[in-house]
């Protein structure tokens, strides 16, 4: 069973999350908060695999109550959920260890999928979301005056760069490439001083942007 957490400051809307998502043979709803403060304590005490979290709510919004849930709990997955598509959102959402964005304007099985993809470690953006991030990568290369530094990156590279942004840890990778510990972490470390990203968080954000992953 995937167990869920909801965070929405609107009672109704709640409601209406579990019913479509209890739905669902395999998913459970073991929680519900009216704030981000309540739902920080609540994924404290319950420890979901998965919450789905309002951007705005009273006490503490949806993207600091997904910061502290993720020191806390940094296995937990975070799926925000907004009516705003917004960069600047979308960016804090991810610093802050969200794996997911969700339009709540998105089709029922949108959200479905997000949450049983969040649960396997990928991540899932709706689509304006995603054009959004690669919009946003697309304008700070031209910026910076710089060729893709996705060009930089060998083959294998590029490989393990998709599947750490998918989720997949040294030891799932090294098992599905057939390579060795050690090299998974050489490769994976090069991937992060040619990009200059220093987290996965960050990684998954620029594989987003790339359309790496979606």
């Amino acid at each position: 069973m995937i167990r869920i957490l909801l965070a929405d400051d609107h009672s109704m809307i709640r409601h209406g999350l579990r019913l479509l998502l209890e739905e669902q043979p395999d998913f459970l709803v073991v929680g519900e908060a009216a704030d981000g403060r309540e739902a920080a304590q609540l994924a404290e005490a319950l420890k979901p695999d998965v919450a789905l979290l309002d951007i705005r709510m009273p006490s503490l919004n949806g993207i600091e109550a997904a910061r502290q849930m993720k020191t806390r709990q940094p296995n937990i997955a975070i799926i925000m959920l907004s009516i705003f598509a917004d960069e600047g959102y979308v960016l804090r959402s991810l610093k802050a260890g969200a794996c997911g964005y969700l339009l709540k304007e998105s089709p029922e099985a949108d959200l479905i999928h997000a949450i049983r993809c969040a649960f396997e470690g990928k991540a899932f953006f709706s689509p304006s979301v995603s054009r959004i991030l690669l919009e946003d990568y697309m304008r700070k290369m031209k910026e910076k005056g710089v060729d893709d530094s996705f060009e930089l990156l060998t083959p294998r590279e590029r490989e393990i760069l998709q599947l750490v942004a998918e989720g997949k840890s040294n030891k799932e990778i090294a098992q599905l490439l057939n390579l060795s510990l050690y090299t998974v972490e050489t490769h994976r470390s090069n991937v992060l001083e040619k990009l200059n990203l220093h987290s996965v968080p960050e990684l998954t954000l620029y594989a987003v942007r790339k359309g790496v992953i979606s």
